[in-house]
């Protein structure tokens, strides 16, 4: 399959991807990002291989694009308003940070970096493809071979783990840092 049969493919069919593009992200402009992303990821894709049905790989391609975009989205908002409670996110945020909070706020990342090295492996890889990758449960289960529950109840165990952390250096608390 040609380039030139591509262009004109791509060209006859750029106002529907459009259009599908539009429906999935809600945004005109991203929308325009994911055209041109897909444009040349099919690009690429026709210089290594031969595509046998090139519109219906578009078209997927175009929407595997959307997606990624909507699960990194997702991830981000998902991280700053669930993991983080609302308080933490508008101080971190200001500008007018005393040199005791920014005390507070590294202590407070190097016990959690102790607090997490010392997960198991497992408990480690289902922190990270939760909270920083943005897999589901399922998806993480699926991966690691065990129950969507044993996820469940590893990542309570671990964001327990994290909390007991914070609270224990909340000044607000009345517990002073060690």
């Amino acid at each position: 399959m040609s380039q030139s049969h591509f262009n004109t493919v791509f060209l006859a069919q750029r106002l529907s991807l459009l259009r599908t593009l539009q429906r999935m992200v809600q945004n005109p402009s991203t929308a325009e990002d994911l055209l041109q992303e897909t444009y040349l990821r099919v690009t690429r894709a026709l210089g290594e291989r031969s595509i046998d049905h090139l519109e219906p790989f578009v078209f997927q391609t175009a929407r595997n694009l959307a997606l990624d975009h909507l699960r990194a989205r997702r991830l981000h908002a998902r991280t700053m308003v669930e993991d983080v409670p609302t308080e933490i996110v508008q101080s971190v945020a200001a500008p007018a940070n005393t040199p005791e909070d920014a005390a507070h706020a590294e202590q407070l990342l190097k016990r959690l970096s102790v607090s997490l090295s010392q997960l198991t492996p497992r408990q480690q890889q289902i922190f990270i493809l939760s909270r920083l990758q943005g897999a589901s449960y399922l998806e993480i289960a699926e991966q690691l071979q065990v129950s969507a529950s044993t996820v469940q109840k590893e990542l309570k165990l671990i964001m327990a783990i994290c909390m007991g952390v914070a609270d224990r250096l909340d000044p607000a608390a009345g517990n002073k840092p060690e």
